[in-house]
This record gives C-alpha cells, structure tokens and sequence, in this order.
C-alpha cells in the first residue's frame, strides 16, 4: 500500500508490498521525461531505493538531464545485442575487407567481455578493464579491438540509446614506431639475384624499385603499364576476399 509523502516531497512516496508473507518497504520517485510522440500522452520515470534520500537524489540527476536535454531512457538492451544489431546494419558504408575485421573483432573479443553487461550500464572502467585484458597482444592490435568498440558506442550515443561513450577515455597501451631499416645496394643486388628465373621475380624487382604495397603489386595488369614511357599506373588493389557466414 502507498503511505503518504513527506511534506514538501509530493512526488516521493514511501510504499509497502508484502510478498510471500513478508512486508517491504521502500521509496519511489517518479518524474515526467517528456511526452509520446504519437499519442502525446506524458511518458514517466519512476525511481525507487531503500531511503527518501536515495531516490530523491535519482530523480533530481534525471530531472537536470531531462532538463538539458542530454536525457536518455533506459534501455535493456545488452551490449551484445547492440553489436550484433550495429555489425548487421551499421557496416554497410564501409569496405568489405574492414568490415570483416571489424565483425572477428566482436565475436572474438568484444562480445565475450562485455556482451552480457546491459548497454546503458556498461562504465568506463569496465572498458578500461577490457582493454586492460587483452593480455599478449600487441599494442597496436589492442588499440585496433578499443577502436571497434568505440565506433559502435559512438554509433549508439549517436542513436540516443546511450548519453555519452564509454569508451572515450581509456587510457592504450603507447605504439612504439619501429625504425625502418631499407635494404642497401648489397643486399638489394643480393635478394634480386637469389629470386632469378623465380615466379616472384619480377614482383620482387617492381617492389624494390617503387615501394608499391603488396595489394597494389597484386592489383598490377598489363594494362597498367606503359612500357613506352617507363611508367606504372596504381589504380586498383588485390586483396583477400572476405567470406561471411549466416551466423556472422
């Protein structure tokens, strides 16, 4: 039953349940968020807590936000079930090949660590730890994993079913940049006439001579190169086709 508020407190109310034989007691607040679009009828928040203090202090952090319009419901939805709904209709601007990272990214790392924490309850130290987890990897490998992450968060702030992301304030693992060491006329000499008369010779002599990548040394047709003039045309790249599965 609903026992009658503290006075000053109108939308705060002390109320009693009894369940199973037992009495309970507790305090609900409730407060008005904004209004059904298609029925304009008022949609409502109720808040409850062990003490008058607690839910007061719940309603009044809603009632600014609502106020700033920076209000989000809350959803339960999980994270999980918010990456498979980003990978399966949130990718489709994007290369075949990225995708497809991105999706081994989810069902290998994203989703075992935090697909079962509830979307709008998933804090930054718990990304934190996420990151903190991937233990043996790389670090340029551990940034990628948090970069999946925080595109799909981002997607879901953008959406509205989450105020801010996560994911923004992590702190990575540092990227140490390796200092490139380029073959000299010696070794160059050396690799070119070790691959003589070999499949890969001529790709390792295009190579050498133009830095290409080897997606565009792959990409390369005879339609490209204009022996004439000595000149190579890039316009097109080789990579590995991705396959999806149903389930993916």
């Amino acid at each position: 039953m609903a026992k009658k508020s503290a006075k000053g407190s109108e939308t705060i109310r002390k109320k009693t349940v009894i369940r199973n034989g037992k009495e309970y007691t507790y305090w609900e607040a409730r407060i008005t968020t904004g209004r059904d679009p298609g029925t304009r009828k008022q949609i409502q928040r109720s808040f409850t807590g062990k003490t008058q203090k607690e839910v007061r202090e719940k309603m009044q952090a809603a009632a600014v936000e609502v106020n700033q319009g920076t209000y989000t419901a809350p959803q339960r939805m999980t994270v999980g079930q918010w990456l498979d709904i980003w990978q399966r209709d949130y990718l489709g601007a994007i290369k075949l090949s990225t995708a497809d990272g991105y999706i081994r990214s989810v069902r290998n790392h994203l989703k075992p660590a935090l697909g079962a924490i509830r979307l709008d309850q998933l804090r930054p130290h718990d990304v934190q730890g996420f990151v903190n987890g991937l233990e043996g990897l790389t670090p340029s490998t551990v940034r990628y994993h948090h970069q999946v992450l925080h595109t799909a968060l981002e997607k879901a702030v953008e959406l509205d079913y989450i105020p801010r992301n996560p994911a923004a304030r992590c702190e990575l693992p540092r990227v140490e940049q390796e200092e490139v060491h380029p073959l000299n006329d010696e070794q160059a000499a050396a690799l070119l006439a070790a691959a003589k008369d070999t499949n890969v010779e001529h790709l390792l002599a295009v190579a050498l001579f133009t830095g290409l990548r080897m997606s565009e040394l792959l990409g390369l047709t005879w339609d490209t190169i204009d022996f004439t003039t000595g000149v190579i045309r890039v316009n097109k790249q080789l990579a590995r086709a991705a396959y999806r599965t149903p389930d993916r």
